[in-house]
């Protein structure tokens, strides 16, 4: 509700004229409210079904109506002409909503009256049945969407749609099913935002109807270990405690972290079939059951990492669009099944082959049918030390639910994004995915690209990743005893594209002196180390001391080392974060 501190009669009529105007002068303020949301998830950030608006909403409202003026004369001037414009904005709004409304009769027309006790809009609206919403279906005809019980003409936010006109497939139904999907949706100034589009009510009939139409498609989703530390409730996204994460060298699967940006499918593996098609192949479907039978098994070690795996740290610098992921959205495990280069073999795929790219696409698939999607490079699923999989094991055991049952793709050393889950179908292409993930998604920029600049088409899709290592103990704002003679750190370091980590080096007094830390982990092939390396170290607790600053870096076989600070490297996605990990712990007095 807008305000204006009026000390006249004619302040407090132009106040009650300025309130009729607030769906128009909503219009106006559009531009200042749309903000990116991306995620992760659609992801949640980039959702391509959301309303979001700027951070500069507040800002902008107060400058635009809570100005105050210098003098009676000029204000009541002024006032004058704003009343005089939201009178005809508001007339202007109500005639072009009446011209494009069917209602079922002239009584049903919008109709405002200003209650001179309150001076409170009180709003009426037209009632439109479900049959007079689906005739709107196109920007010719005008776009319209029911929500609840209300029905809105969304024409004109179309084309400032965060997540493009994917938007439209909502057109001429109800917008419930599309919000359900992602969580983004459910905050309050989404809700104020298309209440800006209102122009109708929903008949009663056909309320009754569109709510027994709704599910919740995450009604079906496995249980999770409760000790995950949850990023995400719908999808649904976690990762362990951060203290308990180097306790093993391979992450036990039940706390190895989730990342999902759809609902998980439930997959009968009998009916399963993997579908594989593309430049030069000859398509067909393979069951569960020939993919471990008609060729080779394998089982390779690997870790897998998020994108944005410490991502937390970089929304501390400035805020970025994405879950906010810790230091444990990575994990370690050995993975068993047929190698991809087979498979294609099998296929008919011949050595000369002109295709560039190899494409997945999984069985989670949003409202619209569209799957999860990615791809990576033919040279990298050919290569004999490429090692890419695909895996019906894990540690042993079948997948998960959570991690891809009954098959998914890992490619060793490449971002977790492009190792798809639930695995339905391959396609070999001189063309990288279009899915949305691939295309407009997990990609790096610069400190100074904004959401107003960034253009995805400009950047390539994150692959290899960079080197990584972080502190997993002591946690920050630990405290240590002074009587304790030792301090332990521990945690874990890994390089993508198969580079082998070779040093850590940990520093106990913000970067000044640097002590080289043991390395732990199995012995790898030059090229293929996967797997990460789980480090330690142990010293004596430096006396006097009340405070320390703990920071671990670590460096690869081709020297490759992590950036100091977090600044240089923060982009809008929280993506890439691969700074030196620190730590601030307190040293409390001792007994003696």
């Amino acid at each position: 509700m807008c305000k204006l501190d009026m000390d006249s009669k004619k302040g407090g009529t132009v106040m009650s004229f300025l309130r009729c105007t607030r769906s128009a002068l909503g219009i106006w303020r559009l531009q200042n409210r749309i903000q990116i949301e991306t995620s992760a998830v659609l992801p949640q950030a980039s959702s391509v079904y959301g309303f979001v608006r700027s951070k500069n909403t507040t800002a902008n409202h107060a400058r635009s109506v809570d100005y105050q003026f210098s003098t009676t004369q000029w204000r009541h001037m002024v006032m004058g002409v704003l009343a005089g414009t939201g009178a005809v904005l508001v007339y202007g709004l109500y005639r072009q909503q009446v011209q494009q409304a069917e209602p079922k009769s002239i009584t049903e027309l919008t109709s405002l009256t200003v209650s001179a006790r309150d001076n409170e809009v009180k709003q009426t609206y037209p009632i439109f049945t479900r049959q007079d919403v689906t005739k709107h279906k196109t920007m010719a005809d005008g776009v319209w969407v029911t929500y609840k019980s209300g029905v809105y003409d969304i024409t004109k936010f179309i084309d400032l749609h965060p997540g493009g006109k994917k938007i439209m497939l909502a057109a001429g139904g109800a917008i419930e099913p599309f919000w359900a999907m992602y969580a983004v949706h459910n905050q309050e100034h989404i809700y104020e935002m298309l209440e800006e589009y209102k122009i109708g009510e929903l008949s009663p009939e056909d309320q009754k109807v569109a709510t027994s139409d709704v599910s919740d498609p995450y009604g079906n989703e496995p249980l999770r270990h409760p000790v995950l530390k949850v990023n995400s409730l719908k999808p649904f996204n976690a990762e362990p405690p951060l203290e308990i994460l180097s306790d093993n060298y391979l992450t036990p699967t039940e706390i190895f972290f989730k990342r999902n940006h759809l609902p998980v499918p439930e997959v009968d593996p009998k009916k399963f079939r993997l579908e594989i098609m593309g430049e030069g192949l000859t398509s067909i479907q393979l069951t569960l059951n020939d993919l471990k039978i008609k060729f080779p098994k394998h089982t390779v070690t690997a870790t897998l990492q998020c994108a944005g795996n410490r991502r937390s740290e970089m929304n501390a610098v400035r805020q970025v669009k994405g879950l906010n992921w810790g230091m444990a959205a990575i994990g370690n495990a050995t993975w068993t099944g047929a190698k991809l280069s087979d498979v294609l073999k099998y296929a008919g795929l011949p050595e000369d082959t002109n295709a560039k790219h190899v494409q997945f696409e999984g069985l989670d698939k949003d409202v619209s049918g569209s799957p999860y999607g990615a791809s990576i490079s033919i040279r990298k699923a050919l290569a004999k030390d490429g090692d890419v999989l695909l895996a019906y094991e894990m540690n042993g055991e079948n997948l998960s639910r959570d991690h891809g049952f009954p098959l998914r793709v890992v490619v060793p050393g490449v971002v977790g994004a492009r190792n798809v889950k639930w695995l339905s179908k391959i396609i070999v292409s001189k063309e990288e995915s279009k899915s949305h993930w691939q295309v407009n998604d997990y990609k790096g920029f610069s400190p100074s690209v904004d959401w107003d600049t960034v253009d995805f088409s400009t950047a390539p899709a994150i692959q290899e990743l960079p080197i990584q290592s972080a502190i997993t103990t002591p946690c920050n704002d630990d405290h240590i005893s002074a009587d304790d003679d030792e301090v332990t750190v521990k945690g874990y370091a890994w390089s993508g594209g198969g580079q082998e980590v070779i040093r850590v080096d940990v520093s106990l007094d913000g970067g000044k002196t640097w002590q080289v830390a043991e390395l732990t982990g199995e012995k790898q092939d030059e090229g293929q180390a996967w797997a990460w390396k789980l480090w330690q170290l142990t010293v004596p607790l430096p006396k006097g001391q009340k405070n320390l600053e703990i920071i671990c870096k670590a460096v690869d076989n081709n020297y490759n080392v992590q950036p100091d600070t977090v600044a240089p490297i923060w982009n809008l996605r929280g993506v890439l974060n691969n700074s030196w990990s620190r730590v601030k712990v307190t040293i409390e007095p001792g007994s003696g």
